[in-house]
């Protein structure tokens, strides 16, 4: 059984992730990445970003709704990613379609504890038909326009769950994030600017020029595990098990069912694609100032050996994780934007000249990206939000 130790983690990481060579497009990085996180949509820019993808805004814009090589969609642990075109299914047929069944019957009981309609699956079917209608007709179109169109997907109720204070909620709102969570309607442009998270929508086979492909479920999870294991292999079942949020019996039967050879970690075994079993050559440090959730900082569950033990104070309570300082594969402190749109660096540990005076030029290029443009990050944790509020 091969070693891999840490050193050559961090180089692999560094080669596969665009920090070494930059992708040569949205879509490429996303692939490379198995999609870009993307319930913060600010994070997509600046994962591309940072990883010299891309110089503005804009050509992100572009690559999404103009060429519409990748899609954003809901993903693995009920995220949103954007995914390149040739995962799509793999990630719809492995995770998404289970998940939007469970979430079909809790709709349902939400419909009927409101007194809605007393038959919540045939009132969903409904509803689905007649938003789908609606887009197929207005060819995009957001909630708010849905909605003011269609009374009966305007109805407000209060879930029962959660605080009994709660705003109430459009039937629509729920009608069109579970259309999505489909396959059958996409998230085109936003409402406002690339950092809001808010959407026009639109029949995802108009948007895409066909349905997603129809595929075996564990097919899907192979697709899925091999994409997973060509970025972030080494792993270990823990890590394959979180990152895609399926149950440990999948997750091994699925690392059986790609061929997938141990190895051995520092900390017990992994797995790599059995094509990839070589050493990897070290590389020149490079340094990164990646975004809350970028999919580097989120790849892996077991991270001791790329964030020590800074995570206490670069995660949230609910596991994501916030603005980053990287220094030759590792991770040496934390970042934040401040309202006047000064980017402040806080690090966790001893760096040299060299290590600050490559981060300086991060920030100067992070500037640069992000112009007149403030952001907050959705998910604030303990260290961003000391720097963005401390003077």
């Amino acid at each position: 059984m091969r070693t891999i130790p840490n050193d050559e983690r961090r180089s692999r990481l560094a080669r596969r992730h665009g920090f070494v060579q930059p992708a040569v497009s949205v879509s490429a990085l996303a692939g490379q990445m198995a999609g870009l996180h993307s319930t913060d949509p600010v994070s997509v820019y600046l994962s591309l970003a940072s990883r010299g993808v891309v110089d503005t805004p804009e050509s992100v814009d572009i690559a999404l709704y103009d060429e519409r090589s990748s899609l954003r969609m809901l993903g693995m642990r009920r995220t949103l990613f954007v995914v390149p075109l040739d995962l799509v299914s793999a990630v719809q047929r492995s995770y998404t379609d289970a998940f939007v069944a469970k979430e079909r019957k809790r709709f349902a009981g939400w419909l009927e504890h409101a007194e809605i309609t007393p038959d919540g699956e045939s009132h969903i079917d409904r509803m689905f038909g007649l938003a789908l209608s609606f887009l197929e007709q207005a060819g995009e179109a957001s909630t708010r326009e849905m909605n003011s169109a269609l009374p009966e997907l305007d109805q407000r109720f209060v879930p029962p769950v959660g605080p009994k204070w709660a705003t109430p909620i459009s039937v629509g709102s729920r009608v069109i994030h579970r259309l999505t969570a489909s396959g059958m309607a996409a998230r085109a442009r936003p409402l406002g600017t690339w950092i809001s998270s808010q959407y026009r929508y639109a029949p995802l086979d108009r948007w895409l020029g066909a349905p997603i492909e129809m595929l075996d479920e564990q097919e899907a999870r192979n697709r899925l595990a091999r994409a997973w294991l060509s970025s972030f292999g080494p792993g270990t079942v823990t890590d394959l098990k979180w990152w895609t949020g399926w149950t440990l019996g999948h997750t091994r039967r699925t690392l059986e069912a790609v061929g997938a050879v141990e190895v051995a970690l520092g900390h017990g075994p992994g797995y790599v694609l059995a094509d990839d079993t070589e050493p990897v050559e070290p590389v020149e440090p490079w340094a990164g100032l990646l975004p809350s959730l970028d999919p580097t900082s989120m790849g892996w569950k077991e991270r001791d050996w790329y964030f020590g033990d800074h995570a206490p104070r670069l995660f949230d309570r609910n596991g994501n994780a916030g603005p980053t300082v990287w220094w030759d594969g590792r991770v040496v402190g934390g970042w934040a934007q401040r309202s006047d749109g000064e980017i402040v660096v806080e690090y966790l540990e001893k760096v040299g000249a060299d290590a600050k005076s490559a981060v300086e030029t991060e920030v100067a290029r992070l500037v640069d990206f992000l112009g007149p443009t403030r952001f907050t990050p959705r998910f604030p944790t303990p260290l961003e939000r000391h720097l963005r509020t401390a003077f």
